[in-house]
């Protein structure tokens, strides 16, 4: 008996001379909330739907559950899987759309009306059931479409997206629900979006993608602390990681006037040799006013924008002539133009090799 829910092995898909994933391998812990999270094209949506079955990969092979599905039906799979469209039968009741599948199925009626029962209950829709779909919010209508999925009573759940075509207040609302759910059900979820607020807060791990290829597969602590790369940096953190090019030497970081002793890099050890270097700073890492005065590495800049936003301002000025952010208190007051003192905990950068832009 394996702990693994799914396990990917040497996955390649490939449209013609077009490579969508690329050797690609991961395993997915039994009960985990995995978020396959990356810009549009990276491949996310493409590897769901491989574990789907609604894709045939190039070469490689999947397992749910142990057992080699490869080349199985989606319904011989023993998934559950909710788009991004609702995809909900118009002339149906909810309650019609939730036990349609389980009808076809040939599920006994006992059985049909205890498992809608229960998905109507986790998911808050028994006041919905005798309502269709249009007689439905958006919110409610996506609660549907999960409780579609919920009513199979499978191991594995797979979501492409749901929540994007809802508004900001919906989705935050429906991001607490699906948390809940999985604290429920403890199933294995896998989750495709480009939301990283929504891959942060939803998942036990999260893997990063790029032109097909995982470039970190982490949890949401470690992605954020210790990206593997300038691009995990640049992707994970709004707004994204400042980044300060300058020269390595004996473990102090400079950048024209600026200079960073650096801690938490074993020097001695090689991992960080003197040369080119890039130094990744995040914005809320980032110290002003009189606090900043006790930092170990100092410098002023301009405010040359200020955006107020509402616990939070958010300030952009320039660093070496590269747009630098601050977000600062927003009870502390900031004018255009003014001169700030900043501080920087050197323990919180990310050091990256400017060749290969890898962690050093």
């Amino acid at each position: 008996m394996t702990d693994h829910s799914v396990q990917i092995k040497d996955l390649d898909l490939h449209f013609g001379a077009v490579k969508v994933l690329q050797n690609l391998n991961l395993d997915i812990h039994d009960g985990e909330f995995l978020v396959l999270l990356g810009s549009s094209g990276c491949g996310k949506s493409t590897l769901l739907n491989c574990i789907a079955g609604l894709l045939e990969p190039t070469d490689g092979q999947i397992f749910i559950k142990g057992q080699n599905v490869t080349w199985k039906e989606p319904s011989e799979r023993g998934i559950g899987m909710v788009f991004q469209s609702y995809a909900l039968y118009p002339q149906m009741t909810v309650e019609g759309n939730l036990s349609f599948g389980l009808k076809n199925a040939r599920v006994p009626k006992d059985e049909i009306k205890r498992r809608v029962d229960r998905a109507a209950e986790i998911l808050q829709i028994e006041p919905l059931l005798k309502r269709k779909p249009g007689a439905l919010s958006g919110g409610q209508r996506q609660r549907v479409a999960i409780g579609r999925a919920l009513v199979r009573d499978v191991d594995v759940f797979l979501f492409d997206e749901p929540l994007s075509n809802l508004d900001a207040k919906l989705r935050a609302d429906l991001r607490v629900e699906l948390k809940r759910l999985h604290h429920q059900l403890k199933n294995t979820m896998i989750y495709v979006t480009h939301d990283q607020v929504e891959a942060m807060t939803l998942a036990n791990r999260i893997a990063i993608m790029k032109g097909g290829l995982i470039m970190q597969l982490d949890t949401p602590d470690v992605i954020y602390n210790r990206p593997v790369n300038k691009y995990v940096a640049d992707f994970i953190g709004s707004p994204s990681m400042n980044f300060i090019e300058g020269t390595l030497e004996r473990g102090t970081f400079r950048a024209g006037e600026f200079t960073m002793r650096m801690q938490g890099y074993d020097f001695a050890a090689g991992s960080a040799q003197d040369g080119p270097a890039i130094a990744g700073i995040r914005p809320e890492h980032i110290v002003t006013g009189e606090l900043a005065a006790n930092m170990p590495a100092t410098m002023q800049v301009k405010a040359e924008l200020v955006e107020p936003m509402g616990s939070d301002t958010l300030i952009w000025s320039r660093v070496n002539d590269e747009p630098f952010r601050i977000r600062m208190d927003g009870h502390l007051p900031v004018e255009e133009g003014e001169i700030l003192n900043i501080g920087i905990d050197p323990a919180r950068v990310s050091l990256f090799d400017t060749s290969t832009e890898e962690r050093l």
